[in-house]
């Protein structure tokens, strides 16, 4: 028996100990607030404060620069609208919207959309180009506005946002849509004119424009004013207006932009353009930039006004009707047929539910 009554009196006394280690090293534990899971090598990943730091969204402002005519009055109206309608979406980080009006003068639209008032170029200044007040206009409301966000999209009135955008960029860089018919390295000859071979190889600059792309408000304050005069000296310039035409101040913003030194995310998911791209997929913007025509059958026929045709250019002194027609019978059966979302039907069921919900749309 005293055998037994030692052996029982060691466990009860090595049980007391281990139960007083435990309580002493727990009351100086931190409390482990995750939820059960796999293990996290980083401490810094049960701090609240550090958790929350780490999920803060980083906002954008979404900014549109645009006339005072019929023409980009009502791609705006469209554009805000449904901006409005994924601005609090899931994933979403877009913050406040501008439209900056370049005429010099308030419309008839300042209630409906935020709106900023630049004043456009001096007379002649933009020799028949009007895009060129668009770094202007930029300049200006960057100098003048109250920005709350600490990112900007740049956007533009014909841009449909189909879902809510994140911030695509990072602090130090932008992030842009990729167009195939910027090319620097075609044109280095006329580029070295802005961007000297002292800058580095001719890589450096980026196949974008000004938009869409999402990029540090800091960032763009210091690109914008360079943009605003290499758009202006490359229409001054023959050689370069030839070389460039209409999309001259999307190449003086591309050279803007490696000349600070500010690096660009290339996001070929930004958006589509119908009717080359046909699916939605994961994009977040459509550009109807391009006239769509096509025959009774469904098939595109560019280049040729077609028997069914969506094409802005049509509404340039006036508005859309409501309730559009949507393309021929072929494009809808691919619906049906395959399970995808062509864009020109969803383009124009969105124009569509715009302007069946903007009131005085005919006014």
């Amino acid at each position: 028996m005293g055998c037994r009554e030692t052996f029982y009196t060691l466990i009860l006394t090595f049980s007391v100990a281990l139960i007083t280690y435990n309580i002493l090293i727990s009351a100086n534990a931190p409390l482990n607030q995750e939820l059960p899971g796999p293990s996290i090598s980083s401490s810094s990943e049960f701090d609240p404060v550090i958790k929350m730091m780490h999920s803060k969204k980083r906002m954008f402002h979404t900014a549109v620069t645009a006339s005072d005519g019929v023409y980009n009055a009502w791609q705006c109206r469209v554009m805000y609208y449904w901006f409005k309608q994924h601005k609090n979406g899931p994933n979403s980080e877009m913050g406040g919207f501008t439209r900056i009006l370049h005429s010099g003068e308030p419309d008839e639209y300042m209630d409906e959309i935020p709106t900023f008032i630049a004043q456009p170029l001096p007379d002649g200044a933009d020799q028949g180009y009007i895009v060129l007040n668009r770094p202007w206009a930029f300049v200006q409301w960057l100098q003048k506005a109250d920005i709350k966000e600490d990112y900007i999209l740049m956007a533009e009135p014909d841009h449909i946002i189909v879902k809510p955008i994140p911030n695509l960029s990072k602090p130090d860089r932008g992030a842009a849509f990729p167009f195939f018919y910027i090319e620097p390295e075609k044109y280095e000859s006329v580029l070295r004119k802005y961007f000297p071979v002292d800058k580095g190889p001719i890589t450096k600059i980026n196949p974008i424009g000004n938009s869409p792309l999402i990029i540090a408000k800091d960032s763009l304050k210091k690109i914008a004013p360079t943009w605003m005069n290499v758009s202006l000296a490359m229409k001054k310039d023959p050689e370069t207006d030839q070389a460039f035409d209409w999309v001259l101040e999307m190449y003086a913003y591309a050279v803007s932009s490696a000349l600070h030194g500010v690096d660009n995310i290339l996001h070929k998911d930004f958006m589509i353009q119908p009717p080359w791209d046909t699916e939605i997929g994961d994009k977040f913007i459509i550009h109807y930039t391009y006239g769509c025509d096509y025959d009774l059958k469904g098939e595109l026929t560019y280049g040729k006004i077609g028997e069914w045709r969506f094409d802005k250019r049509s509404y340039t002194t006036t508005v859309p009707p409501r309730n559009l027609s949507l393309p021929p019978p072929g494009v809808p059966e691919s619906v049906v047929r395959f399970n995808i979302h062509p864009s020109m039907v969803t383009l124009v069921k969105m124009v569509n539910e715009a302007t069946s919900n903007i009131p005085n749309w005919d006014s």
